[in-house]
């Protein structure tokens, strides 16, 4: 994993995510998911190209229960969109990158590509 990258639980979840000064998006996620691994690459790369603007953090759901329950998580990967501490967006599944573009795109209005 990048530095650009974090991994959050339920003790830093509030600091690093809820009252986090730019958009942030959450990776929900486990090491045995398929899916989850073509995902990680993807927002990795996000991260690095957009670092300063918006943030991306993964939490482990097997680890981490009560984040996935909080946030409806009912099948990974999900990918949560947080910004000022409310949810703006959910996308569930493997999805194309600019899918992912896109929820950065609408979170810091800028042209996403």
């Amino acid at each position: 994993m990048s530095e650009q990258i974090q991994n959050v639980d339920e003790k830093d979840f509030e600091s690093k995510v809820m009252k986090s000064d730019v958009p942030v998006l959450v990776d929900f996620w486990a090491p045995w998911c398929g899916p989850c691994r073509i995902v990680g690459p993807v927002l990795e790369s996000l991260a690095k190209e957009h670092g300063g603007v918006i943030k991306v953090v993964k939490v482990n759901v097997d680890d981490n229960p009560s984040l996935a329950s909080r946030f409806g998580v009912r099948g990974i990967p999900t990918v949560v969109l947080v910004d000022g501490g409310t949810v703006r967006e959910t996308v569930v599944g493997a999805r194309p990158r600019a899918d992912f573009e896109g929820m950065i795109g609408r979170s810091v209005g800028v042209a996403a590509g």
